[in-house]
């Protein structure tokens, strides 16, 4: 059994996601690290800070390097973090020539929060298509039942017919607003982090900002300077997080309350088995979305709390970090994935 819901064996298939979460696995870091370094590599040695030939080197052997996990995973328990053992075990299949040369000027929160952000680039991609994929299904729904009237409730009492069109819209509004601002906060989010031990490249001396901006470009970041204390945009990402799935829920509630008996406004298909009552039909993927929208609620003030980072690096606050972003993410992600279902499992809606 596992702690978390996102891989756990049964709840996995209802809250998790399996494609964003590949993004979060082991060797997803471990790749993204690895490209850290060897681009690194390339760079200075085009600059003369590192001797020729140390990228070839490095890249040469990070084709067949297979890292000791359980050395990563005693070095993290005693460390904090796994990028000097990483280090080692990296310069030592380099070898002798050039392992000492490589992450030259670099620290270890330069490797794990860049190696985070080249993991986010196809998570935002899969965010964009899903979202689209939801507007196209709303809008497919208004279509059908658009026409069609609905009593609209106010403080959970009868207010004033209103049209299918009206609610499917306050649905809509707030999720395409939701991927029209995406590609800004990509922008702000995509950045290289390099700094070095106290986020002044000094190592690099008046090289630093050249080299800065090759090493961005080649991995195709934005080169925004060092933010190893200025956690605004993973705190952003994370609010964008917790405002999707709240839209997410917001249109799960409605639909749970449209699907109760009293009201009969709604009539999905397939799912929500009783094992006591055959009769019911449970509006599960609507009540998911609640859920998931008061998960990441909860978990938007460990982001905020993260932003008070101290001097110039903190362990703390950054380790607060690793725990809650994935799953906000991945939550998200299932999130957006069950709205699309549910979108295409209503059958009739309106009175």
């Amino acid at each position: 059994m596992s702690a978390s819901f996102a891989d756990h064996p049964l709840l996995g298939g209802l809250l998790g996601d399996d494609v964003l979460a590949t993004h979060f696995e082991i060797g997803a870091e471990i790749d993204a690290m690895l490209r850290f370094e060897t681009t690194l590599a390339e760079v200075e040695e085009r600059f003369g800070i590192v001797p020729s030939g140390t990228g070839e080197a490095l890249r040469r052997a990070a084709r067949s390097f297979k890292p000791d996990l359980d050395a990563l995973r005693d070095a993290t328990r005693r460390d904090g973090l796994c990028v000097p053992e990483f280090i080692r075990q990296l310069r030592a299949a380099t070898g002798e020539v050039h392992g000492a040369d490589i992450h030259f000027g670099a620290t270890s929160q330069d490797v794990i929060d860049t190696a985070l952000v080249l993991r986010l680039k196809p998570v935002f991609g899969e965010f964009e298509h899903r979202l689209e994929r939801l507007i196209a299904a709303l809008d497919g729904l208004e279509s059908r039942f658009g026409d069609r009237t609905l009593m609209g409730q106010t403080r959970m009492q009868r207010a004033l017919p209103i049209r299918c069109s009206d609610r499917i819209g306050a649905w809509r509004r707030p999720i395409q607003s939701l991927l029209d601002g995406l590609p800004a906060l990509r922008t702000r989010v995509l950045r290289l982090q390099f700094g070095g031990p106290v986020g002044t490249l000094q190592q690099l001396e008046d090289k630093g900002s050249e080299i800065s901006a090759a090493f961005a470009a080649a991995l195709e970041l934005v080169d925004g300077g060092c933010w190893h204390t200025d956690r605004a945009p993973l705190a952003e990402l994370a609010g964008w997080l917790s405002r999707t799935s709240g839209a997410l829920g917001k249109m799960g509630q409605d639909i749970a309350l449209m699907a109760q008996n009293e009201a009969g406004t709604v009539r999905l298909a397939g799912g929500g088995g009783s094992s006591a009552m055959p009769h019911k039909q449970n509006p599960v993927a609507a009540e998911t979305l609640v859920t998931i929208a008061r998960f990441n609620a909860t978990l938007i003030a460990g982001m905020h709390q993260a932003l008070v980072h101290e001097n110039e690096r903190s362990g703390s606050a950054w380790t607060l970090e690793w725990m809650v972003l994935p799953q906000m993410t991945v939550a998200t992600g299932a999130a957006l994935r069950t709205a699309w279902e549910l979108a295409g499992s209503i059958e009739e809606m309106g009175e």
